[in-house]
């Protein structure tokens, strides 16, 4: 019972970030949409949101950052990566 549950937290650990890079993805899509679609208004200035769209830029950074680091220290565990990534071994002297 106790894998199930440490399971469970691992994918959790996993999920919440791609729930904040997809957020990330909505917000930075909702600023640029916006923006074009303000050119149909009557004599209005378009004007962008870069507010939402650089919060939806960092939410996305490190929501796809968070899961590429845990894929690359698991690979690299695994011994899955490439020799120049890999750790590099102190020689004796």
């Amino acid at each position: 019972m106790k894998l199930k549950i440490a399971r469970f937290i691992a994918i959790l650990i996993l999920v919440i970030p791609g729930v904040l890079a997809t957020f990330g993805f909505l917000h930075m899509k909702d600023a640029v949409f916006l923006f074009f679609s303000q050119f149909g208004e009557s004599g209005a200035e378009p004007s962008f949101r870069w507010g939402k769209f650089m919060l939806g830029f960092v939410e996305f950074a490190a929501g796809v950052g968070f899961i590429g680091g845990w894929i690359f220290f698991r690979d690299r565990k695994r011994n899955y990566v490439a020799p120049r990534f890999k750790v590099k071994k102190k020689r004796p002297q």
